[in-house]
């Protein structure tokens, strides 16, 4: 996209202005680090023009507070005070699964999944958010847990102006064909390859 120009113009008998709003799904998948570091961006971007921010994280622990989520919720105080930029709300769903210390069976994981995504569903027919960030959600979809078509029916479907993101590793190839934007995130080197631990201010 030279310029920020597209290379071709579609006859879809859309104006540029209808064109250029449409609502998008975006995936961030690959095994590299920075999907869900990237997805957090776009929701700044979106917060500084007034959207509305959903965030909904379906891996990382519960008890695990990540740097972004300690800024977005500050930021959406800011806006209750304020007025500036838009609403945040943050949500950790179901159980807060996480690889490194897995509560209880894979079947409460499963219908703690099932949940998170129908409230998510709720939210998108009531066009609650301008931006919805999916964080990990590739995971329940492919352990099963989350059933892709639904999820891919559903997202084609959602009324208004709606942004979905969606971030994690493995997604499922009918989530890429319906999607807008598919950023692979390939990891080239990375300080675990060394024996070096995540750190704080980097990792969360």
């Amino acid at each position: 996209m030279p310029k920020g120009q597209p290379l071709e113009i579609p006859d879809d008998g859309l104006t540029t202005r209808q064109r250029r709003n449409r609502p998008l799904i975006m995936v961030h998948t690959g095994p590299g680090k920075g999907k869900s570091t990237a997805a957090f961006g776009l929701a700044l971007r979106g917060w500084n023009s007034g959207f509305d921010i959903g965030v909904f994280q379906f891996v990382k622990s519960a008890k695990w507070r990540i740097g972004e989520q300690t800024v977005l919720e500050r930021l959406g105080e800011l806006h209750r005070e304020t007025g500036e930029g838009g609403p945040v709300a943050w949500h950790k769903m179901g159980s807060g699964w996480s690889w490194s210390r897995k509560d209880g069976t894979e079947d409460d994981h499963a219908a703690a999944a099932a949940e998170g995504w129908s409230e998510i569903k709720r939210r998108l027919a009531a066009q609650e958010h301008d931006l919805y960030v999916l964080d990990e959600f590739t995971y329940p979809m492919k352990w099963g847990w989350v059933d892709v078509d639904d999820v891919v029916e559903t997202l084609q479907n959602r009324p208004g102006r709606q942004h979905v993101i969606i971030t994690g590793r493995d997604a499922d190839p009918r989530l890429l064909e319906a999607a807008d934007l598919v950023t692979e995130m390939t990891k080239i080197k990375h300080p675990m390859d060394a024996g070096q631990k995540g750190q704080r201010g980097i990792e969360w």
